[in-house]
């Protein structure tokens, strides 16, 4: 209970670990959360965090390690579990239902029950008016959570959370779509609560909210635990040190290539709230890394250029030649593939042979007299799946039972089949072993020196150090450090990553 918890950690995990299949996600994961607290936890993306909160939220079950609430044992088998012993989870786009009143979202389920055994809607409604006050916040109660902020769905969660008498909240990237005034208030919420005793849970990438908000911060990096310190005794430049620790290895075979001409130039760019002013070129033979954190902006740029999304104001040219605005099929006459993030729902059709994926973009240029044969798919994908090693035993196996690494070259073959100019990749080995991913970083490499020109956006910030000639730093939609490739240290990219250093540089402008 808030204000009465025993002494010791509200929540505490140590050395926890967690995989999934193959893959690592957590390998000694450690936190340890007091009551009357702000706790913050901070690390690169692929650090961990998600994993340790989903545990902790009962969305997963850890494999081993201890993970002990006000000082008991133990292990939630579901959300309800998690909700049930105190612990609630604000996320950065909480999920009402929209056509309900703001009460009915708070008390759904467990609606407070009156004369003939009916809901005492004047009974929750008065309780809910408590939970706002007691927030120092006013929200109708009455009105339908259809059209509220995300800061007024955040603060109704949170009123959910502490009608059920959570002892630790948990704040996933709370503030990542408010403005300043409702990241103030949130700030307050958030004081109030802690002052009541309750431990809080702060993950953010943004530095100066970690620096006014919190008391403690742990830092994680590759699914371990790295450090916890005081905030009055620690600093940006140590903890982005200690995120970014580590050296680019032989996992990434970059060799040097031959710049030439410029193949792709981006001129002020603009999309409302997404991204604005975004300028920038690749030439033959370059791979350019597009940096930043989750939400900085870096794919809806790379799919406005494409001609995915829409965007307001710039131009996009290719070798010199405009490229029209929302036409993918102009991009790639003009000479741009794109790779996208997310290959099984974007880049594959799963279901289909590998054959038919890799000839999916020249399939046109294939038929005779509009009639495409399997024997014409196997031609043209052949050659290029021979190429990239994909290892299948043919080219008509479905690319649903491929593993991972193989699906994403696919996608690469079927992009590279149009001998483009301009190779646009995003997240190029996620989700793929370590070993195919030297192969995919060679074969990009190749490709430069080939004079393939390479836009390349990653969350792997060794990848990105490790692969590019020139790093592109984005940060809340605008490009805040143009690096090469002996200035782009990991802490010069995640300084450039961090809104400090784009509320500098919005207070240089104005200044």
């Amino acid at each position: 209970m808030p204000g009465t918890a025993p002494e010791g950690p509200a929540l505490e995990l140590r050395d926890v670990a967690k995989s999934f299949g193959s893959v690592v996600a957590l390998r000694s994961g450690s936190i340890a959360v007091t009551p009357g607290s702000i706790h913050a936890l901070v690390g690169e993306n692929g650090a961990g965090k998600s994993t340790l909160v989903k545990i902790v939220a009962g969305v997963h079950r850890r494999d081993s390690g201890v993970f002990r609430l006000h000082g008991e044992d133990v292990d939630f088998g579901s959300t309800a579990d998690s909700k049930a012993a105190g612990v609630a989870v604000i996320y950065q786009e909480p999920t009402l239902f929209p056509d309900l009143s703001v009460t009915e979202n708070i008390f759904m389920g467990r609606q407070p029950v009156g004369r003939g055994r009916r809901i005492d809607r004047a009974a929750m409604y008065a309780e809910a008016e408590r939970l706002f006050q007691g927030l120092g916040v006013h929200i109708d109660p009455r009105r339908p959570a259809r059209g509220l902020s995300i800061a007024d769905q955040q603060i109704i969660e949170i009123a959910k959370a502490i009608s059920l008498d959570a002892s630790v909240l948990i704040m996933d990237e709370p503030t990542a779509a408010l403005s300043g005034v409702e990241v103030e208030r949130l700030f307050a919420v958030a004081r109030g609560l802690r002052d009541q005793g309750r431990a809080l849970v702060f993950i953010s990438h943004r530095f100066d909210e970690v620096f006014e908000l919190c008391d403690t911060v742990t830092v994680m990096r590759d699914g371990d635990y790295v450090s916890t310190d005081a905030i009055a005794a620690t600093s940006v430049d140590e903890i982005v040190s200690r995120m970014v620790g580590r050296e680019v290895a032989e996992l990434f075979p970059k060799t040097p290539a031959e710049i030439g001409d410029v193949v792709l130039e981006v001129e002020g760019l603009s999309s409302l709230g997404t991204f604005h002013d975004v300028s920038f070129s690749v030439r033959a033979g370059e791979i350019v890394g597009l940096a930043g954190l989750v939400g900085a902006g870096r794919s809806e740029i790379a799919r406005a250029v494409f001609g995915v999304d829409r965007y307001d104001a710039g131009a996009v040219r290719l070798a010199g030649k405009p490229v029209p605005a929302r036409s993918p099929r102009a991009a790639i006459r003009a000479g741009i593939a794109f790779v996208p993030e997310d290959r099984r729902k974007q880049g594959l059709v799963t279901d289909a042979s590998v054959a038919r994926n890799v000839a999916a973009v020249i399939r046109r240029g294939l038929t005779h007299a509009g009639v495409l044969t399997n024997r014409d798919e196997n031609r043209a994908a052949g050659p290029w799946a021979a190429r990239l090693e994909v290892k299948t035993s043919a080219l008509d196996m479905t690319a649903s039972t491929m593993s991972g690494g193989n699906q994403q070259k696919v996608v690469l073959a079927k992009w590279l089949a149009t001998e483009p100019k301009l190779l646009i990749i995003d997240e190029p080995t996620r989700g793929i072993d370590v070993g195919t991913k030297a192969e995919v970083h060679r074969l990009l490499s190749d490709l430069a020196g080939q004079g393939l020109a390479i836009l390349m956006i990653s969350s792997e910030l060794p990848e990105v150090l490790g692969m590019a000639d020139r790093v592109l730093v984005v940060c809340e939609g605008r490009i805040t450090a143009e690096l090469s490739r002996e200035d782009a240290t990991p802490e010069a990219v995640m300084h450039a990553a961090t809104a400090t250093t784009a509320h500098a540089i919005e207070e240089e402008a104005t200044a």
